[in-house]
């Protein structure tokens, strides 16, 4: 199922009309594999980074949003997969 959504993605990416456009999608995709991947719920990550990255004038601000360095309750539930 995880290799199919990546190809689902590729293929997606595929109709980005600019290279701009592709490059956003590959960002947003990265932001949630990797809340996922640090066991935050992706949606309350973003939602944690967007309300705070117009405050973030410093290196050291911008890194407090990474995932790793944010205190945001972990993702406990387990969606079942379909085969």
């Amino acid at each position: 199922m995880r290799l199919w959504k990546h190809f689902h993605n590729r293929k997606a990416w595929l109709f980005a009309d600019t290279s701009r456009g592709a490059r956003a999608s590959a960002t947003c995709y990265s932001l949630v594999e990797t809340a996922k991947a640090n066991s935050l719920e992706p949606s309350a990550y973003i939602q944690y980074v967007l309300d705070r990255i117009a405050e973030a004038d410093t290196l050291e601000k911008l890194e407090a949003l990474l995932p790793w360095n944010v205190n945001l309750e972990r993702a406990s539930k387990k969606v079942p997969q379909i085969d």
